[in-house]
């Protein structure tokens, strides 16, 4: 036998095999297909298999959702297998979406589904809404503290139910966003009231006031309602600041007075320099007398007579003085 020949013919069989081989492996999945009314050519299978898409996750989805009531193709299958995306609960969300009568599209499920969301937890959040506690216990903080106008504090809870808003879910803000707003509207309402036991009397005034400020725009959910789950009373924060303010003032009120008292010590011993510096100044004064009288005695101004006059003066000046100082008088009421 030639040789060539003898190559082409193991060459021929080798093919033949191969072809059996996916034939077999394929044969299942067509009849399986074709038996449950979505039909799949061999020719497709096998078209799959080349584009590196594996034909079972795209024929068994494709029967959920014909048996589901669901036409989807196989090229819309494979387009979304091929983009990363994950089939089947694309279609586990198409089906679940459809016998809740929730319009979804598939077009729309593959797009949430590559934005990286969840695409059947959002249906079934559609259908059954679920609570959001704010805030986030997974964050270490329990409640939203706020301060009323009469300086007390309050710590609320609150529990917030949303279901999710399919035609937002792309691009929208997601549950962080929610908590943060909801916080918000409860310390701005409680920041508002003009006591803490207006807010302890109806605690719903929180959830209306914030429940009104439409706080689900631009998020992908649907805040259905907001209830307090718990207010309780913290510090009196105003009377706290109270407090520091007053010591502060007082603080501020005692360096004042020391500056004052400062300045009146060094007023005082400006004063007593001054008394000290007078006093020098008489000292100087009275010892330009004896040089007068001495100059009034040369000149012939002052006789020996005006002299001993003026000595007696003076003599009698000072025993009057001695008197008024002791309180006493000489024998016979009369000076000397």
């Amino acid at each position: 036998m030639n040789p060539i020949m003898a190559f082409a013919g193991i060459v021929l069989v080798i093919f033949v095999l191969i072809i059996f081989a996916m034939g077999i492996s394929f044969f299942q999945l067509w009849l399986q297909a074709l038996l449950s009314g979505a039909g799949v050519s061999i020719f497709s299978l096998v078209g799959m298999q080349l584009r590196k898409v594996k034909p079972s996750i795209i024929v068994l989805n494709r029967i959920n959702a014909i048996k589901a009531g669901l036409q989807i193709s196989t090229n819309d299958l494979e387009a979304h297998y091929l983009a990363g995306g994950n089939v089947g609960q694309v279609v586990r969300a198409l089906i679940a979406a459809n016998k809740a009568n929730i319009p979804l599209s598939f077009k729309q499920a593959t797009a949430i589904d590559l934005a990286g969301r969840d695409v059947l937890d959002a249906v079934q959040t559609s259908v059954m809404p679920k609570v959001i506690d704010c805030p986030d216990p997974s964050r270490g903080t329990t409640t939203v503290s706020a301060v009323a106008m009469d300086g007390i504090q309050l710590n609320a809870k609150a529990r917030v139910t949303v279901r999710t808003n399919l035609e937002r879910l792309v691009g929208g803000a997601t549950e962080d966003t929610i908590i943060a707003r909801v916080g918000e509207g409860i310390v701005t309402t409680i920041g508002s009231a003009e006591t803490h036991k207006k807010v302890l009397e109806n605690p719903d005034m929180i959830s209306r006031t914030v429940l009104a400020r439409g706080l689900d725009a631009g998020t992908a959910f649907e805040i259905l309602s907001i209830d307090i789950a718990d207010v309780d009373v913290g510090e009196n924060i105003g009377a706290a600041l109270q407090i520091r303010q007053a010591e502060a003032d007082k603080q501020i009120a005692q360096a004042r007075a020391e500056e004052r008292r400062a300045m009146a010590r060094a007023r005082e011993a400006e004063m007593q320099a001054q008394v000290i510096e007078m006093a020098a100044r008489v000292k100087e004064a009275e010892a330009e007398v004896p040089r007068a009288m001495a100059e009034a005695f040369r000149n012939g101004n002052l006789g020996i007579m005006d002299y001993y006059k003026m000595k007696n003066v003076m003599a009698d000046t000072q025993m009057r003085e001695n008197i008024a100082n002791d309180g006493t008088q000489p024998e016979g009421g009369q000076t000397k």
